[in-house]
């Protein structure tokens, strides 16, 4: 636990109407946080807090503010963050209902700030949308149209509209023309619901392709409303664009961002902000991930354009804080940054990259705490281990990756609820703790151990080892020590949501802008 100071509910308006640093962090599991936060609140659950912390708050003299609900976890994370080298950490006064019962406004759902603003620029900018059965007619009639789907090619993979491309949102102005040469061709874009769609047809038409384009209202969710028949596991994917229409798309992007007071920076201006004391900069590549991992700036995170917009909130913690983006055609980074700057983020462009400069290479590296000391065992030792029956395992993965599959006779377990979990745990001689990888079991030895009093051990590389050493697996949901709460189920993703959801979850986009009003530290603008 923690000595932390608190700090109040108008003490962060404040700040935030300010412009200040804003650190307001969430650390309950993804679901509870769902269910009720601040606009500007980023969800760091205290089981992986570790983890996440130093890439999402990189600075360690941010002032930080972590709450709960009442749950005991803020005092903790306070604690942690501390011990992490945070020197100006506070507890939210009051937690979760201290900002409601201050007059504080309370939003459901995740990633908040963008779908509320997506919602904002339809009302201003009233995008045109067509509705699932017009682009079902459409389609039937074989139109001259292509649909594009905005989304990750993981998502756009899960369900997709018949014939739809996937060209994930970053990508579109840069790809349309070759994806749509002809300018009458009708563009549709779309989404599982609907702010990637909003903001894809509009950054469309914002950069002034001459194609007419619409959003597919209400993305997959209004296509299955609509008794309309998905497509799964498709893989049309964007071609590479030519120099000539690479060209356009740059001047039209500089243009948007221009327009959207997007600032221009050079590489010497981001080596001088990255040693400024008090402010925090991010540095992102807005590339796809495979581009990134040919070749990137050293430091630079991984974060394609179109989530980076989406989901800023899970990798730029620090409302208020500086944005310095990177691509390597002109256009990606200023049409990512002409949104972030309508959603009230100072964000610059870097303008003088040159080809030698993308020097790094291989995938984002998350920078974490020095491992902690765990005695570690094979997945053979632990098969013989497990065959005595002495032994308990403890899986720490995510929730979803335990039900697809885990050893067999493991537990579910989340770290942030360990005393309680182990309450439901039968006890046992010794303990052996994995997750996906081993790095997030590795953080719970010592708690398991001052928990228990009994040896605790590390699965060498974790579940990872077990299936390379291809050892029996089991799936489902066969021991859940904790609740499975680490994850918010949300009602546009997967095939199988009831109706109900997925229109409760539209009728609650539609009264965004209504919400925005009413928090009023929003500061965003529309172009």
């Amino acid at each position: 636990m923690s000595t932390a100071s608190t700090r109040s509910f108008a003490q962060i308006r404040q700040a935030l109407l300010d412009h200040e640093e804003v650190a307001l962090i969430d650390v309950r599991e993804e679901a509870p946080f769902a269910d009720a936060h601040p606009l500007f609140a980023a969800n760091i659950p205290l089981s992986k807090l570790e983890l996440e912390v130093y890439s999402r708050i990189p600075r360690r003299n941010t002032h930080v503010t972590v709450y709960d609900n009442g749950e005991g976890l803020a005092g903790i994370a306070a604690g942690r963050l501390q011990a992490l080298g945070y020197t100006q950490v506070s507890l939210l006064e009051g937690g979760l209902d201290g900002w409601r019962s201050a007059g504080g406004e309370l939003f459901i759902d995740v990633n908040v700030p963008s779908k509320s603003f997506g919602e904002l620029v339809e009302s201003q900018r009233l995008t045109p949308s067509l509705a699932a059965e017009e682009v079902q007619a459409l389609l039937d009639s074989k139109a001259d149209v292509v649909v594009l789907d905005a989304r990750r090619f993981d998502e756009y993979q899960t369900m997709s509209i018949p014939t739809g491309i996937s060209v994930p949102g970053a990508e579109l102005v840069l790809r349309a023309r070759e994806l749509a040469p002809d300018p009458s061709t009708r563009i549709i874009v779309n989404c599982a619901g609907r702010t990637r769609s909003i903001i894809g047809t509009q950054s469309l038409i914002n950069a002034g392709i001459a194609n007419p384009v619409s959003a597919l209202r209400n993305g997959t969710i209004g296509w299955t409303l609509a008794g309309q028949a998905l497509q799964h596991g498709q893989a049309r994917c964007f071609a590479p664009t030519s120099e000539e229409h690479r060209q356009v798309a740059a001047k039209d992007a500089r243009g948007v961002a221009d327009k959207a007071r997007v600032g221009r920076a050079t590489l010497a201006d981001l080596q001088r902000w990255q040693q400024e004391p008090a402010r925090t900069t991010y540095l992102f590549d807005v590339r796809t991930p495979e581009e990134f991992e040919a070749g990137h700036l050293p430091g630079a995170r991984s974060t394609p354009g179109g989530q980076l917009v989406q989901e800023t909130d899970h990798v730029a913690s620090v409302r208020g804080a500086r944005l310095v983006l990177a691509d390597d055609d002109g256009v990606r980074a200023n049409m990512s940054a002409s949104w972030l700057a309508q959603l009230g983020w100072e964000v610059h462009v870097l303008d003088d990259l040159q080809p030698a400069h993308f020097s790094a290479q291989g995938p984002w590296q998350a920078p974490v705490p020095d491992a902690q000391q765990a005695e570690t065992i094979s997945p053979h030792t632990l098969a013989e281990w497990l065959n005595h029956g002495d032994t308990v395992v403890l899986d720490f993965t995510s929730s979803v990756n335990y039900v697809k599959r885990h050893i067999p006779g493991a537990w579910w377990a989340l770290r942030g609820q360990l005393p309680a979990a182990l309450a439901k745990v039968p006890s046992a001689q010794r303990y052996v703790l994995t997750c996906g990888s081993s790095q997030l079991a590795r953080l719970a030895v010592a708690e398991v151990e001052a928990l228990t009093g009994k040896q605790v051990f590390l699965l060498q590389n974790g579940t990872a080892s077990w299936l390379a050493a291809q050892l029996p697996l089991e799936e489902g949901e066969s021991y859940l020590a904790s609740p499975r709460i680490d994850r918010y189920r949300r009602p546009y993703e997967g095939t199988d949501n009831p109706r109900e959801a997925m229109q409760a979850y539209l009728d609650w986009e539609y009264g965004l802008v209504d919400q925005l009003a009413r928090d009023g530290t929003h500061g965003f603008y529309v172009i």
